[in-house]
């Protein structure tokens, strides 16, 4: 698979959901799905700090439940964390009603680290959402999507190629998706640092959603 920046006609077809950011600022939305996971998610927040950087985790309750205190470290230093579903379910091949209760399922595990004041994000895995769906959830959840996805968990990507493409295809206001998984982390530990350093060096600020 090669990583792509959404078609901005994609965006037109499904409005209600949130794709990119104010284009007009030199902001970054960096995004990590997965986790958190031991070593891996430490990695990323190790990573984001050496530059001040924000970010958002859409965790999955399984391993929220599993590593609370990796979550509550995500917290503590700034972050945010959304909805990634209990246990990573596609809701192309999941009925309504158990998809919305494994969400909820989530939801629960998330609450201790969710501020009562900001409306809870989701991202559905795999971008798989129907219309059924988003019906239901958007008057609970800001659904968010992304701009550019760096296909990090591709092993037949090579960690140069992920690096250089992802740096070609952001730009401003782009939400980039990051994995915080065992199956991303080779592409992962290579791209993340010397991302964070080009556009730093280029004048950008990382921001949480």
């Amino acid at each position: 698979m090669q990583l792509f920046r959404l078609p901005d006609f994609v965006r037109t077809l499904l409005p209600q959901l949130e794709w990119r950011k104010n284009a007009q600022e030199k902001v970054i939305y960096l995004t990590f799905d997965d986790g958190p996971i031991p070593e891996v998610t430490d990695f990323v927040l190790d990573q984001l700090a050496k530059y001040k950087a924000k970010g958002t985790f859409f965790c999955v309750g399984d391993n929220v439940a599993k590593h609370p205190e990796i979550a509550a470290r995500i917290l503590i230093q700034g972050h945010r964390l959304g909805n990634h579903t209990f246990n990573h379910l596609k809701a192309w091949k999941t009925s309504t009603k158990p998809y919305l209760e494994n969400i909820e399922k989530c939801a629960a595990v998330l609450e201790p680290f969710i501020s009562e004041t900001e409306k809870p994000l989701f991202r559905p895995p795999y971008g798989q959402i129907s219309l059924s769906k988003i019906n239901v959830l958007q008057p609970h959840f800001r659904i968010i999507m992304w701009d550019l996805l760096t296909c990090d968990y591709d092993p037949a990507l090579q960690p140069e190629i992920c690096l250089a493409k992802s740096l070609e295809l952001t730009r401003p206001g782009s939400i980039v998706v990051f994995h915080d998984s065992l199956k991303a982390r080779r592409n992962l530990e290579f791209v993340l640092p010397r991302y964070l350093e080009f556009f730093h060096q280029q004048g950008y600020l990382f921001d949480a959603l």
